[in-house]
């Protein structure tokens, strides 16, 4: 039903009765595995975009980013409400080149599609997938052409003159360059344009760059309707630099009526939740108190209740872009609403076809659970099925 994408190792998703398919970095998703769950996450989280072949093309008909009236904001622990404009503020930098232009595009309401053609209108032509990268900050213009079509976008967005070309920086080396470490390792996994990427914006680049996750354990709860009620993780985290204090994780949800209505965190200290309706997505960031020194280790855990969704949930996956030492997945079911068959099952990336599926019995608390040991980088999921 629910999906997740955890840390910036490990990606669960829990999803809500999915019907697409399931898919996630971070924890579970429900919905039927073998299908590709991208958009969601654009699949997603998602895939968080999600064509199974991300590229070029998958990257430009990412039309246009979530726009801020559709977030809202489930207050912190202390019940201090977060705004939507701080927490955008905060996690974009409204001062960048890729963020302004990211904040121009959503509040004209205009997708990449049809700026490139009011682009092509004025003569210069510049590919949606060019805009896209601009505005995740992957490139940047720089030759001619590329810097009288940031004239003319001040325009079409109706910014001051200079606004964009005063906020570019130096030229860039030619050449294609390789994404740093965790972002590069992200995409391995989730694409491009997946919904964790649409999610987190500007922060995507430097995703849980200082921490990787040793241990995950994830329980699910499925309610009497087959609906999943809600979910917790405990995530054991190590610091890879010194001075870590804090880590953020995506939760993804299939169904609309999915959404989150409680949220506790009982290790660390919830600093920002933010769920975006647009993208069915909540972003969590929890600080552990204090900073670690390098190779430190600290606990994060936090529990999701979710509001019923309209689809029974099928499955729950988890994403991880690096080697976990061990990951526990636990799915409670309720007496009313038991399943005839489980399995577990591993994919490559997300969209990718399932494999090594294997039949899993129901214990006698009603529940299944898988251990891996070492565990891959890739997508891990359990499914299960309802009788008639």
């Amino acid at each position: 039903m629910s999906r997740r994408a955890d840390s910036d190792e490990t990606r669960a998703t829990a999803r809500p009765g999915r019907r697409d398919g399931g898919r996630p970095d971070q924890p579970g998703r429900g919905g039927r595995p073998g299908r590709d769950d991208r958009d969601d996450r654009g699949r997603t989280a998602a895939a968080d975009a999600r064509p199974d072949q991300p590229g070029a093309d998958a990257a430009s008909a990412s039309a246009e980013p979530v726009r801020t009236e559709e977030a809202h904001i489930t207050a912190a622990r202390t019940g201090r409400a977060l705004t939507t404009s701080a927490l955008h503020a905060a996690a974009t930098g409204a001062d960048t080149f890729p963020a302004v232009l990211r904040e121009a595009l959503g509040r004209r309401g205009l997708s990449l599609e049809r700026v490139s053609e009011r682009l092509k209108a004025r003569g210069i032509t510049i590919s949606q997938a060019t805009l896209s990268s601009w505005q995740r900050g992957r490139s940047q213009p720089e030759r001619a052409r590329s810097l009288r079509a940031v004239d003319v976008l001040e325009e079409i967005l109706d910014l001051p003159a200079g606004t964009l070309r005063s906020l570019l920086g130096p030229r860039r080396p030619r050449g294609r360059t390789t994404p740093p470490g965790a972002e590069g390792a992200a995409l391995q996994i989730l694409g491009e344009d997946s919904v964790v990427e649409k999610a987190l914006g500007a922060r995507f680049r430097h995703f849980n760059q200082e921490t990787s996750s040793l241990m995950v354990h994830d329980i699910v709860r499925i309610g009497e309707s087959g609906t999943m009620s809600g979910f917790s993780t405990t995530n054991v985290l190590r610091a890879g630099r010194a001075g870590a204090d804090r880590a953020l994780f995506v939760l993804s949800f299939d169904d609309e009526a999915a959404e989150p209505v409680d949220i506790r965190v009982t290790c660390g200290r919830l600093a920002e939740a933010t769920y975006l309706k647009g993208l069915k997505s909540l972003v969590l960031e929890i600080h552990f108190g204090r900073k670690l020194a390098k190779l430190d280790t600290t606990v994060v855990s936090y529990a999701v209740e979710v509001s019923p969704s309209l689809t029974r949930a099928t499955h729950y996956e988890r994403w991880s872009r690096t080697n976990l030492h061990e990951y526990l997945q636990q799915v409670y079911f309720h007496p009313g609403a038991l399943p005839v068959d489980c399995h577990r099952y591993v994919r490559e990336k997300v969209g990718a076809p399932p494999r090594a599926q294997r039949r899993i019995p129901l214990g006698a608390a009603h529940d299944v659970h898988v251990l891996t040991s070492r565990c891959k980088p890739g997508v891990h999921g359990v499914a299960w099925e309802y009788g008639p």
